[in-house]
């Protein structure tokens, strides 16, 4: 987050967003009722349970609302410069 951010979408915001920190949790549910069962820890799930592996921050352009990775904020205002 030490690089100056550009919306892609409305190409005129730099200054106002919201940072979404994202907390994965897994957690095998219920198939009838959806109820969380168990609560899985990242270091022993199953074979049949794929690992996250998405971007740990997302951003949120405080002026339209679009929410993109981090990276696409960044790269729009590196072309833009």
């Amino acid at each position: 987050m030490t690089a100056p951010y550009l919306c892609p979408n409305c190409k005129t915001n730099r200054t106002r967003f919201n940072i979404i920190d994202q907390n994965v949790k897994s957690v095998k549910l219920n198939p009838q009722t959806g109820e969380v069962i168990q609560e899985i820890n990242q270091a022993s799930l199953d074979p049949f349970h794929i690992p996250y592996n998405g971007p740990h921050l997302r951003v949120q352009c405080g002026t339209c609302g679009l929410i993109e990775d981090e990276r696409t904020f960044v790269k729009r205002a590196e072309y833009n410069s």
